[in-house]
């Protein structure tokens, strides 16, 4: 099936110009130049944030370079799904002061962009993409091949991955391609095997806005798959027209593949395909695996982006010397580091890529003939990977040799090895034979190997399943399934577990219920890939120094030796104050301000605190800082005593809702609550989920599928998240966000009811009015410094404020007057005239003598009572 579009070159075809009428317009933005000042001695970077029309379509995007003039090679850096184009501004800075012209754009559907979202549709995204091309053809600063073919590559991550892979199929100018953690056939990635991947696919949608945002072809598809649970052959192949795989044969460009290992999305089985087909068409291809991906875990983000340069540098620049790295390389994690509590990482490679299946070995099973059930309506459903839930770095916990899977009595099969004598490390997809049967002829299975040690514990490598749909199984049928491609090494004494379930939280089972009986017919077949070694520990350089240095080291241990505390002491008088913060300070690295300066206030229990101000007065940061999250220049914080350090026990005191929470759409609130806690390894009694739940006031929604609920119901569900264990301190930053104003009222009385507890909650919101009747108390910032602190009553009712009321409107010059009048804090303009706020000196009186002399219509002078109007006043109208 040929699917090259009219505009759109394909190899080997002639060299069209497309014709002006077809050309990208600039609507906005040209010539609007911007230096961006770097923090080294590089360069510093000019950008400019451009409207490009594209067929009717806005597509709004960024242009950099650096240095000095001439012709560079280009590169197009696509963002992931749900994103934009300033997702990867800072990549596209470090590549501008490495020598290249970088334009980044948000796709359909997504930031300012327009147009409907179209899951890379050729018609759509893909074509806009040449039409970016051309764009760059036409900028002095790009080198050309020649007329209207510039030099340039492609990268980007997952959404952004796999437009990479479809431009260099559908035009030929494209010269290097670079794309990390995304899919070669989308159709196997959601439906692989048959089997509908529906938690990812919702996700999908959600992220995309809801199924109108989408394409009106794929929202109909996804609500037919969703409905019957079970994809048809046209929603696979609407999704593989999309696909790279349907260009397979005309990708022929160097092509570096990066794939998560934590990724139940995008498996390392989309890019072995890759590879394969890639390779096959004579082109140079490295592949490259992470130890993160969609679950969570490590992106390796600035090794990964230092090797994406490189690639660019040997086939861009034409750099020979560039060094590419290895043909294959794979990050191995081994233990956790007892000083920091990290996973350290270890590369291991090889001279070339090894596939999924190099160098099998048989691992003996045993286990007789087993039957199971998949119960009515598939639920409960066993549960390996948790999507929608990497963030929080649940999809990172096999790293640590913990597992979050979970497979219920009499739903599945399991057969299990002998113990594992000497190194076994599996790399690849193992293999086994089953004979399979149902009650109804139908088989949906969901294949696993767990490394199971010798007390029984049992870890899920990379919390990874295969799904195997059988159809016409009455009588028997056997069946090879291929497992999920992993690179995991089983210890010595250790065992091997083949289970097969019937159901998986992730994926759509059939409804009708049905017992399945399994048989083995033949061994584990596991890959080792001996050719791929893992990389000797640098000897560390302390070994040749230490000998000449240990005097010195020895004295410097023990002047600093007080001062090497993991945390400093608690306070004990503060061991009943819920927060106190004192001197804070923050500047980011590369800011021309600090973004929190010297900030103290406190908050005592029972409160509910607001804090205030307008944005980039420091409120994000400083919540933050709060939670652990980044430290501090300068300063402390103090909860109930503790000093807070990222990873601080008293941090276990404090929920907080900060920026949403992802929920999974198919679970009810209930079920997704109870998952959630159940993640953070805590008892479930500790958990006080009923009482969580009825001061979140859900009521009978909580056993309704998450994704009927309204956007009021998702803020109180994720209030409740937060609520969990009952903090004594809870911290919620906008919570009120999206909600009409019957839920804003809820939302309010939800707050009120924590702390009438004696618990303490502090809300970052910009509803004044909405603050002024749930808070008691205020902390109003500025520039990142405290402007005031104090009840609400005391800030709202505030003597030194007035509001002048005038017959008309009064000009900004009189209000600049009047705000450096003596006895003048600050004068800011409203709807009914000024809000003037007095200083020490400043008297009613006075001030309205001074409006008189400016011939000022002064109608009615008070003192205000709004909180609108006390902020403004405090914050001097920066707002």
């Amino acid at each position: 099936m040929d699917l090259r579009l009219p505009g759109l070159r394909g190899p080997r075809r002639p060299r069209r110009l497309l014709a002006a009428a077809a050309a990208v317009v600039v609507l906005a933005g040209a010539g609007t130049w911007t230096a961006v000042a770097s923090d080294d001695d590089r360069p510093a970077v000019r950008h400019t944030d451009q409207v490009l029309s594209v067929d009717g379509v806005r597509l709004d995007t960024t242009y950099f370079t650096s240095g000095a003039s001439g012709r560079r090679p280009a590169v197009l850096l696509g963002h992931g799904f749900g994103g934009t184009k300033d997702d990867v501004r800072q990549q596209a800075e470090d590549l501008a002061r490495d020598g290249y012209a970088v334009l980044t754009w948000s796709a359909r559907g997504f930031g300012k962009s327009t147009g409907k979202i179209g899951l890379n549709d050729p018609k759509g995204e893909v074509a806009d993409v040449s039409k970016l091309i051309d764009w760059l053809a036409e900028q002095p600063q790009v080198r050309l091949d020649k007329q209207g073919d510039p030099r340039v590559g492609l990268a980007g991550a997952s959404y952004g991955g796999a437009i990479s892979l479809l431009a260099a199929g559908y035009d030929d100018r494209v010269d290097a391609i670079a794309p990390s953690i995304t899919y070669w056939n989308l159709a196997d990635a959601l439906f692989p095997d048959g089997v509908f991947k529906k938690l990812w696919a919702g996700i999908f949608f959600n992220t995309g806005g809801g199924c109108a945002k989408f394409e009106p072809a794929l929202c109909a598809m996804y609500n037919r798959v969703a409905e019957a649970g079970s994809p048809d052959a046209a929603a696979r192949k609407l999704l593989e027209e999309r696909s790279p795989s349907a260009v397979a044969d005309r990708i022929k460009v160097p092509t570096l593949l990066v794939q998560g290992q934590a990724d139940s999305l995008f498996t390392l089985a989309q890019a072995d395909a890759a590879e394969k087909a890639i390779r096959a068409n004579g082109a140079p291809v490295d592949v490259d695996w992470i130890a993160g991906g969609h679950d969570g875990g490590n992106l390796e983000t600035s090794r990964v982006q230092a090797r994406v340069t490189a690639w660019f540098d040997r086939y861009l620049k034409d750099d020979k010397s560039a060094d590419t790295g290895p043909a294959f390389r794979v990050t191995r994690t081994g233990g956790v580091d007892s000083t920091d509590g990290t996973i350290p990482l270890r590369g291991a490679s090889g001279d070339t890529y090894t596939g999924l299946e190099n160098d099998r070995r048989k691992i003996a099973l045993t286990g007789r003939e087993q039957s199971f059930v998949n119960p009515a309506g598939a639920s409960p459903p066993a549960i390996s990977a948790l999507p929608g839930l990497g963030g929080s770095g649940l999809g990172q916990l096999s790293a640590f040799g913990v597992g979050v899977s979970l497979d219920f009595p009499g739903q599945f099969a399991s057969f299990e090895s002998a113990p594992v004598t000497g190194d076994l490390r599996i790399t690849g997809a193992p293999t086994v034979t089953v004979n399979v049967k149902s009650t109804d002829g139908q088989v949906v299975l969901f294949a696993k190997v767990y490394d199971v040690g010798p007390d029984g514990t049992q870890q899920l490598p990379s919390q990874l399943v295969s799904p195997v749909r059988v159809d016409g199984a009455k009588t028997g049928q056997d069946v090879t399934i291929t497992l999920p491609a992993i690179d995991h090494d089983i210890e010595d004494g250790h065992r091997l577990r083949l289970v097969l379930a019937s159901t998986d939280l992730g994926y759509a089972s059939p409804a009708a219920p049905a017992t399945y009986t399994v048989s083995l017919k033949s061994d584990l077949k596991v890959p080792t890939a001996p050719g791929v070694t893992t990389a000797a520990a640098p000897l560390p350089s302390w070994v040749w120094w230490l000998p000449l240095a240990g005097a010195g080291l020895a004295l410097v241990l023990l002047l600093t030796g007080r001062r090497r505390t993991a945390m400093p002491a608690p306070d004990p008088e503060l061991a009943e104050v819920p927060l106190q913060i004192a001197g804070l300070s923050k500047k980011y690295a590369g800011g021309d301000r600090y973004s929190v300066r010297e900030l103290s206030f406190q908050v005592e229990k029972g409160q509910v605190l607001g804090l205030l101000g307008p944005n980039g007065a420091g409120k994000t940061t400083t919540l933050r800082m709060l939670m652990g999250l980044i430290k501090p220049d300068e300063g402390e914080i103090r909860v109930f005593g503790h000093a807070i350090r990222p990873g601080a026990p008293v941090l276990s005191r404090v929920g907080s809702f900060v920026e949403g929470a992802g929920f999974l759409p198919h679970l009810t609130g209930r079920e997704n609550l109870e998952l959630y806690w159940r993640a953070t390894g805590r008892p479930a009694e500790d958990a006080h989920l009923d009482e969580a739940l009825e001061i979140a006031g859900l009521g009978d929604a909580l056993a309704r599928a998450v994704r009927t609920y309204s956007q009021g119901m998702r803020q109180r569900l994720a209030i409740a998240q937060a609520m969990l264990g009952l903090p004594d301190l809870l911290i919620l930053d906008e919570p009120t966000n999206g909600l009409d104003p019957p839920q804003i009222r809820e939302m309010r009385e939800v707050m009120i009811r924590y702390a009438a507890a004696g618990r303490t909650v502090i809300v970052s919101s910009h509803l004044l009015a909405e603050v002024e009747q749930s808070c008691t108390h205020l902390v109003v910032m500025d520039r990142g410094r405290l402007v005031q602190a104090g009840p609400v009553g005391e800030i709202v009712g505030s003597g030194d404020t007035l509001l002048v009321g005038t017959t008309t409107p009064v000009e900004e010059p009189v209000v600049e007057k009047v705000a450096a009048l003596p006895g003048i804090a600050s004068a800011v303009r409203t709807d009914e005239g000024l809000l003037v706020r007095l200083d020490a000196d400043g008297t009613a009186r006075r001030l309205v003598a001074e409006l008189v002399r400016l011939d000022v219509p002064v109608e009615s002078v008070g003192p205000h009572r709004r909180l609108e109007d006390a902020f403004l006043t405090l914050i001097g109208g920066s707002a």
